[in-house]
């Protein structure tokens, strides 16, 4: 095929076509502006070993798929849906005549799923394959597995502007890595600074405004999300007096029309300042745009599977992604480029983007591996294989819904929901409504919750149906022909099953219970908490008049575990919950410890998972299982507490001595051992006790006697012994938990006449002798009492027998009397 205007990627094409009529596959690497999006599928559509079958093209968004089908259309003088045509999930154009599709990645993974050979199709291109999509990344790891089982003829190209070539190429086999230099226009960058004191949304308006005044032409500015592109309008439509100058946001929520309006070129005698997030960096041309303005910043999804929440992080971008942005500026002439740090910052940034299969819920990639018979996802290829923990995670969600069966295979339920395009739960919802008769409302709910945007941004559930039911704009038009679509389908897949005869309209909050029964939620504290079935806690604005309810069935969360926030939920009493709850509201007396009275409580408790709904005070009922139960409570409460007299502590510290040492044969009464086991060793001394109060130092002498045979305690006392007999005869007890080993606190003339140091386990530990004075004030540490009286000493007694004259300080104290007296008087 002949084109009228030449491209920079046209100088690799006659490469990439000798590289696929020799191979099955290929890499494409080419800068931003070069052409590939829209000119290497038209440049492979006649080529001989496509036999007439598609080129399936993959875009990441929908606004991207749209502006290649229509730009590739205009190119051939079609409308789409001719040659060129569309597929996505509120759009489909295509016909007999279609030749080349561009689809989103989500939309080519159920075409893989529904049809393994993928018939009619000769070639998959990747677009912008850097951007490593959870939906790219099972798309590629499907056609690899197709293409090396089923369809070797199969083409398969990745292409991106950033990409690592090199680990993609090896992915493929060693496959070519075809690389386009030539950029389409230069653009020069200019470094801002960053100032961490400074919003962002400051010091993106005043870059704004410096580049309104230093350059010519239209401005793209990236931002990390909507609530910054909407308080940056602000402030600039307060600060821009000039009437030419035209504010444009841009971002996935927003209706296709509005879209249209930031992509379209600026009419004569105007600019344009699109605010856009990261959805403009790939695959867009915003005519008239010679400026780019990059915040270096990109919110993105991170599931935590302990938890079952995705929260949204801001984080810094790539240098990939920083230069898809830069390139942005060069698409049609020379541009600039502002980025809003410092040129030294850009080598510590990370060179790609976290790949989505590292931080994504794996549900519903779990559930298409199932379909497509891998069981285990590891044994697909991928270039980053997905981590044990998130795929565990996601088969226990899919096991609880019977999506799964015990060995990972995908059950008949499992593929009545993949038969809906969702989530797992939101697909269980609407087939579990049409099992009642409400699986229309059931797919409002769905549709508003996939949907970013639409019907508004309350936090409450029932206002965005609202709004989205009364929206005549085309977005909310389309998803509501979809919607019905999707009830359609769970009413024909229940058949008579479905309850077309209720005359019960299920509130909002009893459906979303169907998709989330653990996020069933109970008001606790303060306003605007709630107690999560899960046993999670979230909050709410306490401003919302949500924030009263009683009851909750949380729909979205974000944040961190200790701080999780609802973003979206319907109101519910307890007549939903009870409905809701499916047979796991269960009645028991339960004991636990209150830690303020340091005391059992038993109360019957009417539950639901971690929701306590009534809960009335009872009686202790003693027993073993009691006497149990308060042994583990003060284990939680902490084994030092327990009132241990001083030679029970001291025999404790004396046993950690003889571990010490080495000898491990030595039982551990350690903290630690001691909690771990102290169902075993304290519950049998518990017996009719409830309170901390009711135990004696007599229990734990009886719980330490078990604990330690005859004998054991006989070989303690001769390698561990409790006292010191000094040469006085006077016994001083030994300090075991001394910071320094085994310490003696003893005044000096007690030990005259010792030529040896004293130790312990027999012989091999010396203790450390604390010296005391007359009036027992430290006077020296060791432990080589004699190297002391030989050394130190002659010191030692020049200054005390000036201060305690009626004391012996002997010029040989190993050869002199050990007395624990002073000398008689007139001596």
């Amino acid at each position: 095929m002949e084109f009228a205007a030449a491209l920079p990627i046209d100088t690799v094409l006659g490469e990439l076509r000798a590289a696929l009529v020799a191979r099955n596959a290929a890499v494409l690497i080419a800068p931003p502006g070069a052409g590939k999006t829209t000119r290497v599928p038209l440049a492979l559509m006649d080529e001989a070993w496509l036999a007439g079958r598609k080129i399936l093209v993959l875009e990441p968004r929908r606004i991207a798929a749209r502006g290649a089908a229509e730009r590739m259309a205009h190119t051939l003088g079609e409308a789409v849906g001719q040659r060129v045509g569309l597929r996505t999930r509120l759009m489909t154009k295509v016909s007999a005549q279609t030749r080349i599709e561009v689809v989103t990645e989500g939309i080519f993974t159920r075409m893989i799923l529904d049809d393994p050979e993928l018939h009619g199709v000769g070639a998959v291109l990747f677009d912008e394959f850097h951007e490593r999509s959870l939906d790219a990344d099972l798309g590629l790891a499907l056609a690899l597995d197709c293409q090396s089982a089923l369809r070797e003829d199969l083409r398969i190209v990745p292409m991106s502007a950033t990409l690592d070539g090199g680990r993609v190429a090896q992915m493929l086999g060693d496959a070519p890595a075809i690389v386009s230099e030539g950029r389409a226009y230069p653009v020069e960058t200019r470094y801002v600074g960053r100032d961490a004191n400074v919003r962002i949304e400051d010091r993106m308006t005043d870059a704004v405004l410096r580049a309104l005044r230093e350059e010519r032409g239209s401005i793209l500015a990236f931002l990390p999300g909507q609530g910054e592109i909407r308080r940056v309008e602000e402030r600039l439509r307060e600060r821009i007096i000039d009437t030419s100058v035209i504010l444009a946001p841009l971002y996935g929520a927003m209706d296709v029309r509005a879209q249209d309006l930031a992509l379209e070129p600026a009419a004569d005698g105007t600019r344009k300042v699109v605010l856009a997030t990261s959805i403009a960096e790939t695959s867009i041309t915003i005519e008239g745009v010679r400026i780019v303005i990059d915040s270096g910043l990109a919110r993105v999804p991170r599931f935590e599977p302990d938890v079952g929440v995705t929260r949204l992080e801001t984080m810094r971008t790539s240098r990939a992604s920083a230069d898809q942005r830069r390139g942005r500026a060069g698409r049609t002439e020379p541009g600039v480029c502002y980025r809003l740090w410092d040129e030294a910052q850009t080598q510590s940034l990370p060179a790609f983007a976290e790949p989505e299969i590292r931080s994504a819920d794996l549900a519903s990639l779990l559930l298409d591996c199932a379909e497509w018979g891998a069981n285990d996802p590891r044994a697909l290829r991928w270039l980053d294989t997905p981590s044990q923990a998130a795929i565990d995670a996601a088969r226990e969600e899919l096991q609880a819904l019977a999506a799964l069966d015990g060995e990972g295979r995908i059950t008949p339920g499992g593929r009545a929901l993949r038969s809906l395009p969702l989530p797992p739960r939101l697909a269980r919802m609407i087939i579990a409504a049409a099992e009642q008769g409400c699986a229309q409302d059931a797919a409002d709910i769905a549709a508003v919750m996939v949907e970013r945007g639409l019907g508004g941004n309350d936090v409450d559930l029932d206002i965005r149906l609202e709004n989205f039911r009364r929206d005549r704009g085309r977005r909310a038009t389309d998803m509501r022909k979809l919607a019905a679509g999707w009830a359609r389908a769970a009413e024909k897949r229940v058949g008579s099953q479905g309850g077309e005869n209720s005359t019960e309209n299920l509130s909002t909050a009893r459906l979303l219970a169907l998709a989330y029964p653990d996020r069933l939620g109970k008001a606790r504290g303060a306003r605007g908490q709630f107690l999560l079935a899960n046993g999670r806690g979230a909050v709410m604005d306490a401003l919302h008049p949500l924030a009263r309810s009683s009851f909750i069935v949380a729909a979205e969360l974000s944040g961190a575990a200790a701080a999780t926030r609802i973003l979206l939920c319907a109101g519910a009493d307890e007549a939903d919950v009870l409905a809701s709850a499916e047979g796991r509201v269960h009645e028991a007396v339960e004991v636990d410890f209150d830690p303020a009275s340091s005391a059992l409580r038993a109360r019957h408790v009417r539950r639901l998972d971690a929701i306590v709904l009534a809960s009335e005070p009872r009686a202790i009922e003693h027993g073993a299982d009691t006497a149990c139960a308060f042994a583990e409570a003060l284990g939680r409460y902490g084994i030092e507490r327990l009132p241990w007299s001083k030679p029970q502590q001291q025999l404790r510290e004396r046993l950690a001595f003889l571990r010490s040492t080495g000898d491990d044969s030595w039982p551990d009464l350690s903290t630690d051992t001691l909690t771990a086991g102290v169902a075993d060793w304290l519950a049998p001394f518990l017996n009719g006790k409830s309170r901390l109060a009711d135990i004696g130092a007599d229990d734990l002498g009886a719980a330490l006697d078990a604990l330690l045979p005859w004998n054991v305690r006989r070989r303690i006392d001769d390698e561990a012994p409790t006292h010191f007999e000094a040469p006085t005869g006077n016994r001083h007890a030994i300090d075991y938990g001394a910071a320094g080993g085994p310490a003696l606190h003893i005044r000096v003339q007690e030990l005259f006449g010792l030529k040896q140091h004293p130790a312990l386990a027999n012989g091999k530990l010396p203790l450390t002798l604390h010296l005391l004075s007359p009036a027992h004030r430290p006077i020296q540490i060791t432990r080589d009492l004699p190297g002391f009286w030989r050394g130190s000493w002659a010191a030692v007694k020049a200054e005390m027998k000036g201060r305690y004259p009626r004391h012996p300080w002997p010029d040989d104290p190993a050869s002199a009397l050990p007395t624990a007296r002073a000398k008689p008087r007139g001596t």
